[in-house]
């Protein structure tokens, strides 16, 4: 059943909402003026009309059993905010001009992960677009836009939305979205969108006074679980996969990143993970290009990303916290929270090879045994990254590394990033060392929710020990704090780390042995007594060796590399990039003793 208001155009337009148990459902329309118009129930608890010569600018909501007036659950736009009337969309009115766009194979995506309302002053859609050549010339090739579903007030990271149809009002509305993904598609950049499917926000969640969206059988952390097993859950989940399809079909984006999936908590024997993928899958097909989907899962799970012919709910790819833990904790030497868990160089070798460094071993943060194995995953299902919006943002006082490590910690994460064997993802001024903080901000007007906000970070920081007080989440200017400092990155350290990015992108993006993603080309070791750790990747004539010196102090090994004519292509030590001076040679002899500084990465090279 399609649901919400679909303009058929020539000023008809057909509203169905499901409310299985209201005995009676107006539709209130606003055209100017006020008009009550009847909606007829249908099976299984669908509500309909088709209104003739109405107005692309008019307003309506939906009054319940005569008395409850409220928005459209599947609203297009909400220009008054969470409370107000809602509008629906003339597909025709936008023109497209990315007929020609055949999409971004995923393994081949180097992801940019940004926050409408911080990643310029402006804070919108319109904004970002002359700032997308920027991104580009660095290697950038695709987005990821942090949710934009409609949620309360101007500022807020989106995860609190409560109108998974609505594009944010205050970054611009649908069609400045249309506008941004339109220009991203002929620069050659793709489009991710963060997707909330897990919860819903508090503050405007109407969905219950029309069916049985949640249930008590299960908790989430920050909000009711979503019905996808129990009864009347089918029509919940035609909701949220007709929201999917929704942003592929009207807005042209290209993968979705789903929140959470972990609290998505489905008992049923056909999971909705799975049936959203087939519908995906289908779509792709019909449409005649694919689309993509991607979790954010802390289960170490494959079951996500494996083949359905295997058991598994065939989702692309998943977010790999496990190497930002890994990395995280050497960098730093943290270890509180789930820090606790990694701190040792062969976790990370473990990650680099398999994907997971947790496969079904104790977890001390967690008390149990925890993951299973992704040896046979391959690599292009894994996004890996130093920094992203959870791990710096959900910091008491969200430092962003630049802010915790010295600045050659921050070239060895970018190295380690970049010559994985997996797809790397950028947080938002992460190319240029940003200084500023990812703060945790919000703009409720319910001053209840706003106290339960205040004390939910408190109570959130403790188990990281955690003792400061953190910046007011309500107050403004923890959210201008946040925004991103865009004339840094032509001057001093932070320029030097944008060339330094481009510079690392571009053999990504050329060096055959970098750009194919492949588990089996690669070799990954510690150099046993010593804090360095070996990464090798070959294809063929094509090879490339990364050596990483996590420790303190300088250290001496043996070549560990092959006998083959390796070229230093880049040393993060070097005074071109602001680092003490390399003790390494141009190029490298079997045998000899070579002396790597203190965190410190080199890359050696032989063919293209």
């Amino acid at each position: 059943m399609i649901i919400g208001a679909n303009y058929l155009g020539n000023g008809k337009c057909e509203f169905t909402v499901w409310a299985p148990f209201r005995l009676k459902v107006d539709l209130e329309v606003i055209s100017p003026q006020k008009v009550i118009i009847p909606m007829v129930k249908k099976d299984p608890g669908y509500w309909n009309v088709t209104v003739n010569e109405i107005s692309v600018e008019a307003s309506y909501k939906y009054l319940l059993d005569g008395h409850l007036t409220r928005p459209d659950p599947a609203s297009q736009f909400q220009p008054e905010g969470v409370h107000g009337h809602s509008r629906f969309l003339n597909r025709w009115a936008f023109r497209w001009d990315d007929e020609g766009w055949a999409g971004i194979p995923i393994e081949k995506m180097i992801i940019y992960e940004l926050h409408v309302g911080t990643f310029t002053p402006e804070g919108n859609f319109q904004a970002m677009i002359p700032r997308l050549e920027k991104l580009k010339e660095i290697g950038i090739n695709t987005i990821e836009l942090m949710p934009v579903a409609q949620f309360p007030g101007d500022r807020n990271w989106g995860y609190d939305g409560v109108f998974p149809f609505a594009v944010q009002n205050s970054y611009g509305g649908p069609a400045e979205l249309k506008n941004l993904v339109n220009e991203c598609h002929k620069m050659g950049i793709a489009v991710i969108l963060d997707v909330v499917y897990n919860h819903l926000g508090p503050e405007g969640n109407y969905l219950n006074d029309f069916g049985p969206y949640f249930t008590d059988n299960y908790k989430t952390p920050w909000g009711k679980a979503i019905n996808f097993d129990s009864a009347l859950n089918d029509d919940v989940r035609n909701y949220f996969i007709q929201n999917a399809l929704y942003w592929f079909d009207l807005f042209h984006i290209d993968a979705l990143r789903l929140d959470a999936v972990h609290a998505i908590y489905d008992m049923s024997a056909h999971p909705f993970l799975q049936e959203l993928a087939e519908e995906v899958e289908k779509f792709s097909a019909t449409d005649g290009r694919k689309r993509y989907l991607i979790a954010e899962s802390d289960l170490n799970d494959v079951r996500i990303i494996k083949p359905r012919d295997l058991g598994g709910f065939a989702f692309d790819a998943q977010w790999s916290d496990d190497f930002h833990h890994s990395l995280h904790t050497l960098l730093t030497e943290e270890n509180s929270g789930y820090y606790q868990d990694f701190g040792e160089l062969n976790q990370l070798v473990k990650c680099i090879r398999e994907g997971y460094t947790y496969s079904g071993q104790y977890s001390i943060y967690r008390g149990r045994k925890h993951g299973n194995s992704s040896v046979d995953r391959p690599a292009n299902q894994f996004v890996v990254f130093s920094q992203n919006h959870d791990q710096i943002g959900n910091r008491m006082l969200g430092e962003r590394l630049s802010a915790i490590v010295p600045f050659e910690g921050l070239k060895v994460a970018a190295v380690l990033t970049a010559v994985s064997p997996y797809i790397p993802l950028l947080f938002m001024g992460e190319e240029y060392a940003e200084e500023a903080p990812f703060l945790y901000f919000v703009s409720c007007s319910d001053t209840n929710l706003i106290e339960a906000v205040r004390n939910g970070r408190k109570n959130e920081f403790e188990k990281f020990h955690w003792t400061a007080e953190p910046p007011d989440p309500q107050d403004i200017k923890t959210f201008q704090h946040s925004k991103i400092t865009w004339e840094n990155r032509d001057q001093g350290k932070c320029q030097v780390m944008l060339n330094f990015y481009r510079k690392l992108l571009s053999l990504r993006k050329e060096v055959s042995a970098l750009k194919i993603l492949d588990k089996s080309t690669v070799d990954v070791f510690a150099v046993e007594h010593s804090h360095v750790l070996v990464l090798k990747r070959g294809l063929r004539r094509s090879q490339v060796a990364a050596l990483f010196n996590f420790g303190k102090t300088d250290s001496a090994i043996t070549n560990p590399l092959p006998a083959k004519a390796w070229k230093k292509v880049i040393d993060t030590s070097d005074s071109l990039w602001n680092g003490p001076g390399s003790l390494l040679p141009r190029q490298i002899r079997t045998g000899t003793i070579l002396t790597l500084r203190s965190l410190s990465a080199v890359i050696f090279q032989v063919g293209k």
